[in-house]
Formats: C-alpha cells, sequence, structure tokens
C-alpha cells in the first residue's frame, strides 16, 4: 500500500494549474466568516454580527459551504503554493475564526449537546427539526427538510481537514463533540426510521465520521459511522446486477461508497468486504456510467446500464460526483496500485475537473453537458453557494495531491505535471517538467536533500516507477545517471531501480496521436483524444442564452449546431474511425486540429481550455451506403424535435427540482421518494401541484412517466383546476418504466394560462396538479414530467 505525499511536500508548475489554485485561493481570501458563521450563531441564539449569505445559503441547506470553505482553505494552508507567511497566516486565521465562532456556537448549542448547524430557522423551540422531520420522511426542501445530513457530513468533514492539515488542536474537540452528538441521535433510532434516514440523501457521512474516529479512538464515533453503510446498496452492486444504479442520484449514491472505502481503510481486514463492495462499484460507474471526459450521470441521476449517448443532454455530468469519485479513486489506488485507477484519475482531472473551472475569474460549474451544440456555465462569488461551489473551491487547492506517491522503497510517479517534489525518508526529490500534449517528451530530474532523518546522503538507493498512461502508443524510458542503468518496462509501470545521484535525468517520450473514443449505446458516434486531453470541436458563441433550473442553478438554455451528423466523403465510416489521426490536421494553434474528409470541416482544440464558447465533445459519423445509420439519423433527429419541443421539466419527489422558484409545488399530502429513483405520489384525498412553463399560441402536451408495478392505481390530473385525466394506470407492455402524451385541450389551457413573476421577469405558467382518490393513494409520477408544444 502506498501513501500519498502532504501537500506542502509537492509544488507544482505548470502554469495552467497554478492558476487555478491562485484563482481559487484569491476567492477564498475574499469570503467573509462573519457571514459564514451567521447562520450558526443565529441557530445558537447568539447574536449574528452580520446577515448570512444568500442563495442555498439562507435555505434549509444553509452551512454545508462553511464546511467546505474548511476543507479547500486548509489544503490551500497546506499546499506548498502558498508560500508567502502573510498568505498563509490570513488563511489559517480565518480558519480559526470559524473553528473558534462553531465552538462558541456549540457552548450555547440550543439544541442537544454538540449540535452546530446553520441552516435557516423553521421553529426557534427546536434547532433540530430538519433531522426530526427526515426520521419522519418529511423531505420538503422549501418548508420542512432539506438533506440535513448531508449539510452535517460537508460541515464535519470540513472540521475535521482543518484539524488534520493545520494541527489547530480545538477543531478535534469541536468534531468530537459532533459526533458525540450524531451517536446520541442515532442510538435512539428503530430499525424502521433507520430505513427512513437512510432513504434520503446523507452525503458521506459514514465517511467524515470514520475519519473523526481515526483522529479521537473514540468507539461510538466508529459505531456512529457504521450505521450510514448501507450494507443492501452495498451487496447489490456486488452481485453485479444488471441496472442496479438506475434511477440513483449519483451525488447521493458516490459518497456512501467513499465512506465504505474509509471503514476498510480503518478497520483493514476486519472488513475487507469493504474493500470489495467499493471496487465493484467503481468498475460499475466507470464502465457502465461514464463519459470521456470522466464525469456522469444526467439531471444528476444514473440511467441504465451502458446507455450513455441517449441521455446527453445540456444536464451531464454534475462536479460533484466527479470530485467524490476521484476522492474514491485515490484511495483505490493507493490500497491497490492499480494503474486503471491512476488512468481515470488523470483523465478525470483534466477533463472534468480543470474544464470546471472559468480560468479568468476562479467561478466553477454545476453541470457540464455532453451534448453537442452547448456551452459551460458558470457560478457567482457571493449570490448561490450551490452544491458544486462548496465542492469546486475544494478541488483547486489539492490539484497536486495526486501526482507522486511513496511506496516503501521509491516513488511513483502517476500524472505528468510540472511540479517540484521532496520524500524527506528517502532524502530523495523529483524536479518534473512537462507540457502534455504540446511535447511528447517529459523530464524527471533528481535532486537529493538533507533531511530531518539524517545528514545529506550524496546516493540513495532507491526505485521510480513511472506510469505507462492507457493513452500512450507506446513509452521509453531513458536514464543519463553514472550509476542507474536499471530501467525494466512494464505493463502498467516502467520501473527505474538503482543508486541515484544529485542531477541524475531520466527523460520519458511518449507515442500517441488523436483517437477515437465511443459509447456503447451508439456504434457511430465519437468523441476524440490527444494524448490525455479530451478535444471538442468550436462552434462559436452565437446567442448564448444563460437560463435555470432546480434553485437557481445556471444552464445554457439554447442549443446551435449546424448538424452533428458528419458524413464520410470517402470510403466507409468504419475505415475512416480506424484511421482517425490521419484525418486531423494540425491546426495554427498548439494542440490545435482540423479534422477533413467530411461534409463539415471542424476545427478541435483541448476542452478543458474552452470557457464560454459552444463546444462538440461528441459527434455521429455517417456514410452514404449506411441506409440503417440513415434510419438511425432519422429516429435522433426526431428525438431532437421531441427535446426543442419541451417547454418545462419537473423532477417529482426530487425537492430542487420541483420546488424552486418557478415550479413552486402546491403540495397538499403527497409523499416524494428519492431511494429508488425519483417519484411522487398524493395521499388518500391528498393533492400535489406544479406551476410550468407554457406558451399561449401552441397545442400543450404532458409526457408523464410511470412504473408497472403501479398498474391498477388510480390518478386524476388538472390543468388550471379542470380535470383532463381520470383512469387507472393499464399498462400492457415489457418495461418497467414507461411513458404517455396526455394532450391539454387547446380551451383548458387557455383558461389556465397565468401570468408570473420568476427571479424578476414575467413567466406565462399553468398549474397542473395530480390526486389520487378518497380513500386510495394515486399512481406514482416517475421521474420527469415534461410540457410540451405541438
Amino acid at each position: 500500500m502506498s501513501r500519498a505525499y502532504r501537500l506542502g511536500e509537492v509544488l507544482l508548475r505548470d502554469a495552467y494549474c497554478v492558476n487555478a489554485f491562485r484563482k481559487d485561493v484569491a476567492y477564498l481570501m475574499e469570503f467573509d466568516t462573519d457571514r459564514l458563521l451567521a447562520g450558526f450563531y443565529e441557530t445558537a441564539g447568539l447574536r449574528m454580527k452580520k446577515m448570512r449569505y444568500p442563495g442555498w445559503e439562507s435555505m434549509l441547506i444553509g452551512g454545508h459551504t462553511l464546511g467546505h470553505y474548511l476543507t479547500a482553505a486548509a489544503q490551500g494552508y497546506a499546499n506548498a503554493l502558498l508560500a508567502q507567511k502573510e498568505e498563509k497566516d490570513a488563511l489559517l486565521q480565518k480558519i480559526v475564526d470559524l473553528i473558534d465562532g462553531l465552538l462558541e456556537c456549540q457552548a450555547n448549542s440550543k439544541g442537544k449537546p454538540g449540535f452546530v448547524f446553520g441552516a435557516m430557522i423553521q421553529d426557534p423551540t427546536n434547532m433540530e427539526l430538519q433531522f426530526d422531520l427526515v426520521e419522519q420522511g418529511k423531505t420538503n426542501i422549501i418548508t420542512e427538510s432539506w438533506v440535513p445530513w448531508y449539510t452535517m457530513h460537508k460541515i464535519l468533514d470540513g472540521i475535521v481537514n482543518a484539524y488534520e492539515l493545520t494541527g489547530y488542536e480545538p477543531a478535534l474537540e469541536l468534531a468530537g463533540k459532533i459526533g458525540d452528538w450524531a451517536y446520541d441521535r442515532i442510538s435512539t433510532w428503530s430499525e424502521e426510521t433507520h430505513r427512513t434516514v437512510l432513504g434520503i440523501e446523507y452525503g458521506g457521512m459514514n465517511d467524515a465520521l470514520y475519519a473523526l474516529y481515526q483522529n479521537s479512538h473514540k468507539k461510538e464515533h466508529l459505531l456512529a459511522a457504521h450505521a450510514f453503510d448501507e450494507e443492501a446498496l452495498f451487496q447489490k452492486v456486488l452481485s453485479g446486477e444488471k441496472n442496479a444504479l438506475n434511477n440513483k442520484h449519483a451525488n447521493t449514491t458516490i459518497p456512501k461508497f467513499v465512506g465504505a472505502l474509509n471503514r476498510y481503510l480503518t478497520l483493514g481486514e476486519e472488513a475487507k468486504e469493504y474493500l470489495d463492495y467499493v471496487e465493484a462499484f467503481w468498475d460499475m460507474v466507470v464502465t457502465r456510467h461514464t463519459y470521456a471526459t470522466g464525469g456522469n450521470s444526467e439531471w444528476e441521476h444514473f440511467g441504465e446500464d451502458y446507455i450513455l449517448d441517449a441521455e446527453r443532454t445540456n444536464c451531464n455530468n454534475e462536479t460533484c460526483n466527479t470530485y467524490n469519485m476521484l476522492k474514491m479513486t485515490r484511495k483505490l489506488f493507493m490500497i491497490t496500485g492499480k494503474r486503471k485507477y491512476a488512468d481515470y484519475y488523470e483523465n478525470t482531472l483534466i477533463n472534468a475537473i480543470l474544464s470546471s473551472q472559468n480560468p479568468e475569474t476562479g467561478m466553477t460549474m454545476y453541470f457540464q453537458p455532453m451534448a453537442t451544440g452547448y456551452y459551460k456555465t458558470y457560478g457567482t462569488p457571493f449570490d448561490k453557494f450551490w452544491c458544486c461551489t462548496g465542492s469546486g473551491i475544494e478541488n483547486f487547492t489539492k490539484l497536486n495531491d495526486s501526482i507522486y506517491f511513496h511506496e516503501e522503497d521509491g516513488i511513483v510517479v502517476n500524472l505528468f505535471l510540472s511540479s517540484w517534489m521532496m520524500d524527506e525518508e528517502l532524502g530523495l526529490g523529483l524536479i518534473q517538467t512537462a507540457n502534455l500534449p504540446a511535447e511528447n517528451t517529459v523530464t524527471l530530474k533528481v535532486k537529493l536533500y538533507e533531511t530531518e532523518y539524517g545528514e545529506g546522503k550524496s546516493e540513495v538507493p532507491a526505485k521510480i516507477k513511472i506510469r505507462r498512461p492507457d493513452w500512450a502508443k507506446g513509452m521509453t524510458v531513458e536514464v543519463l545517471s553514472e550509476k542507474v542503468s536499471s530501467v525494466s518496462a512494464g505493463s502498467e509501470y516502467d520501473i527505474v531501480e538503482g543508486t541515484f545521484v544529485n542531477n541524475d535525468l531520466i527523460t520519458v517520450r511518449f507515442d500517441y496521436e488523436v483517437r477515437a473514443i465511443g459509447l456503447p449505446d451508439c456504434d457511430n458516434v465519437f468523441a476524440f483524444k490527444y494524448g490525455p486531453v479530451l478535444l471538442s470541436a468550436d462552434l462559436g458563441t452565437e446567442n448564448m442564452i444563460d437560463g435555470k433550473t432546480g434553485v437557481d442553478v445556471t444552464i445554457p438554455t439554447n442549443k446551435i449546431v449546424k448538424s452533428e451528423y458528419l458524413t464520410v466523403k470517402q470510403g466507409t465510416r468504419q475505415d475512416f474511425i480506424a484511421s482517425i489521426a490521419s484525418h486531423f490536421e494540425k491546426g495554427s494553434e498548439p494542440c490545435s486540429f482540423v479534422l477533413k474528409g467530411t461534409d463539415q470541416e471542424l476545427t478541435f482544440r483541448p476542452h478543458y481550455l474552452k470557457t464560454r464558447e459552444r463546444y462538440g465533445i461528441y459527434w455521429y459519423f455517417l456514410d452514404e451506403t449506411d441506409d440503417g445509420l440513415v434510419d438511425e439519423k432519422k429516429q435522433r433527429e426526431e428525438e431532437e424535435k421531441r427535446r426543442a419541443s419541451i417547454l418545462d421539466t419537473v423532477q417529482p419527489g426530487y425537492g430542487q427540482y420541483e420546488m424552486d422558484e418557478l415550479h413552486a409545488m402546491e403540495d397538499n399530502g403527497s409523499v416524494g421518494i428519492t431511494d429508488q429513483g425519483t417519484a411522487r405520489f398524493a395521499t388518500p384525498r391528498g393533492s400535489f401541484g406544479y406551476h410550468m412553463k407554457a406558451v399561449s399560441d401552441k397545442d400543450l402536451v404532458l409526457e408523464l412517466h410511470f412504473l408497472r408495478e403501479d398498474n391498477g392505481k388510480l390518478l386524476r390530473i388538472a390543468v388550471g383546476g379542470e380535470e383532463i385525466f381520470n383512469k387507472r394506470l393499464h399498462y400492457t407492455g415489457k418495461k418497467e418504466e414507461y411513458a404517455i402524451d396526455l394532450p391539454i385541450p387547446r380551451e383548458v389551457a387557455q383558461k389556465a394560462l397565468t401570468k408570473r413573476t420568476v427571479s424578476g421577469e414575467e413567466v406565462t405558467t399553468i398549474f397542473v396538479s395530480f390526486q389520487g382518490g378518497m380513500f386510495v393513494e394515486s399512481a406514482r409520477l416517475f421521474g420527469f414530467l415534461y410540457l410540451k408544444m405541438c
């Protein structure tokens, strides 16, 4: 098992990464700790020094940003790039102010002992109301609860990270009391309550509590952590069951396995099955659900196995997912040493994480669209505070944490980024110079250091393992040294072994070219990579209109591309793709290419370098003789027409996309479900409904999704109070999930049209409501509800 080097032992020199770090730290320095603490002061009954931040921080999820901030700031403080004492002192002072402020809140807690929280207060007589309501399964994110255990995970995780990275002892006292509070609450759960709580997003509470236990060694913290381990889910994934992740919320599910891995790291062989669970999950996500960027999901959810092309939209690849997948992957590599984890880490770091930050502003993304013709959208500094704002600020203060790893007798080189590192135990360091993929040569210069382990040495026996990446057609390693001549090539790592002296030079040369990367559910759609870098086509900046989804999440709204279909001028598409490198001519800029030989001439550049411009990652290839694919093209064009006809989308059961300002769900008795896909149903005599964006001059259609197992259940649907559907479901097909189109009579729609002000703009909406019967609940409205125009 290898160990990671501390953030202070590796100095990044890659210009792009250094800028990303600097932009992130500059942003962290702008935060006002009194505003981050405001909600915590209020919850503790103390006078707020300043007002809360707006956006998500002024809602029932408030306080999550403080946790992320502590982690990001502690990483920045520990990072070798933050070398100036004045900078380090300023960032440390912010961390100390936050920890001390939280300790003050904890000492004055209006909840049970140890409780601290920063969300908006619903009931001044019960500061733990959100946690009580979760135990009852009540999850309206506006009026009841918005994933309070998720928020507590972020808070606890940030405090533990602050302790580990800064050594500030009061942080451990603070975290320990939160752990005690969690154990005391968990100890009161019945089996039914336990199942209910685990059915609602709780982030990685198991992960944070295991990390706390590793520092506190208090058995109650270990027991509390294990309460958040979902054995049934873990075993289901281990079995390899088909579609085991279908409809599961990705960023609910991934942290559960990050926590499972931490159980293995905490208990070792006593919990060896947990390593099996996580390796099976990682394989399932990466092979069945992952795009060329390394990201996954659509509208935050996993789909069916191997269905990726069909789910490419403007809302793919939630950044929190990639953040959590990389946390998991890094630990899996340290445990197993398997190259596949390092390959995934490199790909995802470059093409999803670096791609998620605007290098000019430092702001980060929520979704990363995989559909061709969209563009990147970013958050703003101090008025949104999405979950991905929080994980975003963590990502860029730890860019140096997985370049090198320490093994008992040497160093593992996993990433090819210009950097300096020192291994104090060995007394040996490396200066890496790299500029991939613009140049294909990487150099590693050996430096010997005087260390705390003894006097400086004139020579050091060691082993340097250099990853042989999956993107390289070939790799050669040469050593310029008087004493080292042993270089052994392996299938995963080349090993340079011997006695090193100062200024020994290792040269690594890679052979690579543009290659095509496909998707499992379509054999003629491809993305392209050059070395480790994903390429995307330039599609201009025409009419880029940002919109919103969920609770103030910014997304691109309009897709513009001449055509996603490229017709090969000569030969078959199979031959064209097989020789794809010969069809990419080098462009005028470094790492830019012009695609030749199709009916469109496109320029491709590294995707992570793009900010505010339209792009195309995936492209369909056709040839003149492939009639089957021409038919497939027509089918896909029909699907594009369907998508273009959608006026509005609601995700029943998942609060962020049904209780936002636009949809403003009216709940008069319903239940939301999130553990096995998202759904909502009306209770007997109950109802629920949404305000949906509409137009006045088109015929309107509702697209509704149901589950076959709800056959026989009653559903009543009204538009503007006028009933348009009153039937028991009767589906005779074989699909577990199916959809129907329900036209809305034009006279009903016209009467129901209403003008509302949403985010300062006038919007035309209609109100659509759902009911069951006097004595029976309704059928579940599953997945997504669409309002379309004809």
